[in-house]
């Protein structure tokens, strides 16, 4: 039995989705929650150390709230154009090989071409790094670490997923406003839209009660992963939701809430040759399901963590979040279940 919310009302049924009481049962994860909400109401449910209205890191998620902010910017004529120079809005940023070049748009896009320092030893939140995790990084430290490396590319001539990409974002916003990007979130999200359930966390190690457990291998054992100073992330990770909140910040913001139409419609203008499941668009994600139906949002990891957030264009939308163990849940176990709530 799982506890089950059916339009705000929270009762004991036989579960909703009974496919994350298998993932906990084969050993893919040790908790796993997914909330659905749409016109008839919400169905939540979860498993294993999960809890329906549970905390959890929701890793690269974050980049959308970030995404949004700058272009709440745009639209406030504070960012003239997704197409300046990044360095018009923070000096000798980007630097290095066309580091001038770079846009505002090809950060939001991941088509900037420069490094990701989180593919450099140790500087990962997706591995464990002993005592390290609980160090504090400034985000300029984690841009000289992806300066001091070769672009992939000319900006714009490809596309390659960079954790370095939302460093910059994030630092634009900050020297915009004269604010950190965390307050900004606050203000002109978090707040507005009621989401007393997320957190921009800074240098905090811990989350919110209650939580599951995030868990890694260590030298062949199991090892308790969830404390992690998360500012390794800053604005490309670092950020604590719940399922709830999620569901409302993604229906807000592509039902047209937080931005203008013709900034909503460059968010969702995508760069198709990913290379991977989804295509990307300013800061969101579009995946295509088998069934044909597409949905948009971001999902996010961080040791132990794993997050996707979605919502379909008729405003159903749904986010998953589990705790994987190093079997894994399977890929098609993932979009299985999707596709059971989408087609």
């Amino acid at each position: 039995m799982i506890k089950t919310a059916i339009a705000g009302t929270v009762l004991a049924l036989t579960s909703t989705f009974p496919a994350l009481d298998g993932w906990v049962d084969q050993g893919w994860a040790s908790g796993a929650l997914l909330t659905v909400e749409d016109s008839s109401g919400t169905r939540a449910d979860a498993a294993g150390e999960a809890r329906v209205g549970g905390y959890f890191r929701i890793g690269s998620t974050t980049k959308t709230f970030v995404a949004t902010v700058v272009m709440q910017l745009v639209d406030e004529g504070r960012v003239v154009r997704l197409d300046d120079p990044v360095d018009r809005y923070v000096a000798g940023v980007p630097k290095g090989d066309n580091g001038a070049q770079v846009t505002v748009r090809q950060v939001l896009n991941h088509t900037s071409g420069l490094y990701d320092y989180a593919h450099e030893a140790g500087y990962s939140t997706n591995r464990w790094r002993g005592a390290d995790r609980f160090r504090t990084y400034r985000p300029q430290e984690l841009l000289d670490v992806a300066f001091a490396r070769k672009s992939y590319f000319d900006p714009g001539e490809g596309w390659h997923y960079s954790n370095t990409n939302y460093i910059v974002a994030g630092m634009v916003i900050e020297r915009v406003t004269g604010r950190t990007y965390g307050d900004e979130v606050r203000s002109r999200i978090l707040r507005p839209l009621g989401l007393a359930h997320t957190i921009v966390p800074g240098q905090w190690a811990g989350l919110p009660h209650p939580h599951a457990r995030g868990h890694t291998r260590v030298d062949g054992q199991l090892v308790d992963a969830t404390l992690m100073n998360p500012s390794l992330d800053w604005a490309a990770g670092e950020m604590i939701s719940t399922a709830d909140d999620l569901n409302r910040f993604f229906d807000a913001l592509l039902g047209g809430r937080l931005t203008s139409a013709s900034s909503l419609e460059a968010m969702r203008q995508t760069e198709e040759d990913t290379g991977t499941i989804f295509a990307y668009g300013l800061g969101l994600q579009r995946y295509d399901l088998p069934c044909g139906r597409s949905v948009w949002g971001h999902g996010g990891q961080l040791i132990g963590y794993l997050t996707y957030a979605t919502r379909a264009d008729d405003g159903r939308r749904a986010t998953l979040s589990y705790n994987p163990l190093p079997a894994e849940v399977p890929a098609e176990a993932v979009v299985g279940l999707f596709s059971s709530v989408y087609c």
